[in-house]
């Protein structure tokens, strides 16, 4: 069950979205090759990124792919809160609501990882630090996932080096 500001601006943010994906021909393209492949077919994937259309666009394709995916974003003061909305529309379940305090944040990543994922796409490296701390309990099914930022991949080495990385990245 997606938490998002306002579903009224839902189709504000299916707007954006629709628009985003006509300029984004890579991912268009990989999402019919996912559309008739389903790489994903079974599995939940977890993302946290900053929640616009380009990202939602990738929730949308990961889901074309078969997965489940539970979109969440990665800083509480990048959420669009019309694309939240209009991605969860959408049928993707999402967790962001612009300017939550870093408690109601860290709530919002928790429910992310709730859907105990077997995949997850972070962005600053919240959900592998929740991962291998507080919510480890959610990490059970884990396989693998990607970070983008410089910030998060410093996170993940020093969890490297005191072993409590949970999962390949």
């Amino acid at each position: 069950m997606s938490i998002v500001k306002d579903m009224s601006l839902a189709e504000s943010g299916r707007t954006k979205i629709q628009w985003v994906r006509s300029f984004m021909p890579a991912l268009s393209a990989i999402e019919e090759r996912f559309e008739r492949e389903k790489p994903f077919a079974g599995l939940r994937i977890a993302v946290s990124v900053h929640l616009e259309a380009k990202t939602a666009n990738l929730g949308l394709v990961l889901a074309k792919g078969g997965a489940e995916v539970h979109l969440t974003g990665c800083n509480p003061l990048s959420t669009q809160d019309d694309v939240a909305a209009g991605i969860a529309s959408m049928g993707v379940d999402t967790y962001g609501i612009h300017g939550v305090t870093p408690e109601e944040y860290e709530d919002l990543l928790v429910k992310t990882l709730a859907c105990h994922p077997h995949l997850i796409v972070d962005d600053g490296g919240d959900l592998i630090s929740l991962l291998g701390d507080r919510c480890n309990q959610y990490g059970e099914r884990l396989i693998g996932g990607c970070e983008e930022t410089t910030t998060g991949i410093h996170r993940l080495y020093a969890r490297q080096r005191a072993g409590i990385l949970p999962c390949p990245m």
